[in-house]
């Protein structure tokens, strides 16, 4: 995709968020801080996408073995008009029918990824994603069990073509404006 700056702004209207593997026993093996933090920042993702109309597109990697998304995530999930749900035996997302069929029927040229681990599914995922749309990464929401595979996996996904960011950044051009009861629910989860 091309990098002009107009390609480096978000607009709710044409913007969808993507949930990669969110799961119990992966966060598990994460650095707790870490873990903590990059799932508070996913919640926020969330939150912003039920304000402002985003659909929502959620893997789990083979739950039998890695369980299923976290509760405070499924918690922030719970009644979202526009989700997609399913699970996957491979590491990305592009090919997979029910998230391949998800993409296209959202009609969306922009999107946020977030998830685990960095370095594996978000990244083979983000990879193959950006060759059609443009890609959002916060970095502070996504995790590896190692800051080392973490770096590794931000920078192929910006060779990739992706925009590393930070949730606050993709929150805030979302939103466009301060003043609106979306700001400021908002703004109260950031603080």
């Amino acid at each position: 995709m091309s990098t002009a700056t107009s390609d480096l702004e978000l607009h709710a209207t044409r913007t969808g968020l993507l949930l990669v593997d969110w799961q119990e026993r992966l966060l598990a093996a994460m650095p707790a801080e870490l873990a903590q933090r990059a799932l508070r920042n996913a919640v926020l993702l969330v939150e912003a996408a039920r304000r402002l109309g985003l659909p929502v597109i959620l893997s789990e990697q083979y739950p039998k073995g890695l369980g299923h998304t976290v509760p405070q995530l499924s918690a922030a999930l719970a009644g979202l008009p526009q989700l997609t749900r399913f699970e996957k035996l491979e590491f990305g997302c592009v090919g997979v029918a029910p998230f391949d069929q998800a993409l296209a029927a959202s009609g969306r040229t922009h999107w946020i990824a977030s998830g685990v681990e960095t370095h594996v599914c978000l990244y083979q995922t983000t990879r193959a994603l950006a060759r059609t749309h443009r890609v959002f990464v916060p970095q502070d929401a996504a995790l590896s069990r190692s800051e080392a595979n973490w770096r590794v996996g931000l920078d192929l996904m910006a060779r990739a073509g992706c925009v590393i960011t930070s949730t606050e950044t993709v929150v805030f051009d979302l939103l466009k404006r301060a003043g609106s009861d979306d700001f400021r629910a908002l703004s109260k989860l950031i603080k």
